[in-house]
């Protein structure tokens, strides 16, 4: 993969949801490129469509209108998502939470734990391993979702909102972790927020607000 190449376009991208006066339209007409190895923060209240945005460029919803296209050379496993809320599958432990990915991906089991034990300690949760997602605190949870992507060594992580529902703290670890594993491997992030403290450690920020994607801001 080229180093600069585009991994994600958005050209006039709108999301709609439902039809006639009952439609509410969560993103509007959006132009967006993430290339390799960028750091972009959207910033935006809750409800101004940072989420909807994030699902266009993951592919998990479709444009209404417009486009989004990804680099032919991204495969499956090339996109990791960080998602707001619980996500962690209860039956499995922390390691077996982590190397979901990586079992998916067919590779063997010894090597998979060996790379989720790996992720798991960047994220200061190795002591966490042979824990059940029940015996593990909310901000535990969030940075062993962290090193799951991690684990996974995407071309672009989409985190949403991987810090909202942590204290300070622990929200700085989480961040500190997906910019330093991003930092090391190249992956482009693309983190959504509504913390300005958070938005102003990626490279760019995009301001959304109803809907609407604002002009980038270079951050020094």
């Amino acid at each position: 993969m080229p180093p600069d190449e585009a991994l994600v376009t958005c050209i006039d991208a709108a999301l709609t949801f439902g039809r006639g006066p009952q439609a509410v339209v969560a993103v509007h007409g959006a132009d967006l490129e993430i290339r390799a190895g960028r750091r972009l923060a959207v910033v935006g209240p809750s409800g101004s469509g940072k989420s909807s945005l994030l699902h266009l460029l993951a592919g998990l919803e479709h444009p209404t209108s417009g486009t989004v296209t990804r680099a032919a050379s991204l495969g499956p496993y090339d996109i990791g998502l960080v998602f707001q809320g619980d996500s962690l599958i209860p039956a499995l432990n922390v390691v077996e939470n982590a190397a979901l990915p990586l079992v998916l991906a067919d590779r063997p089991e010894d090597e998979a734990r060996q790379e989720a034990l790996a992720a798991l300690a960047i994220v200061d949760a190795a002591d966490l391993a042979d824990r059940l997602p029940e015996e593990i605190s909310g901000g535990q949870a969030q940075r062993v979702a962290v090193a799951r992507v991690l684990a996974q060594a995407p071309r672009l992580i989409l985190a949403d909102e991987p810090t909202g529902r942590l204290d300070h703290a622990t929200g700085a670890r989480v961040l500190d972790a997906l910019l330093t594993a991003a930092d090391h491997t190249g992956t482009a992030l693309v983190v959504t927020t509504h913390d300005p403290a958070v938005a102003a450690r990626l490279t760019t920020r995009r301001a959304m607000r109803a809907g609407r994607l604002l002009a980038s801001e270079e951050v020094s």
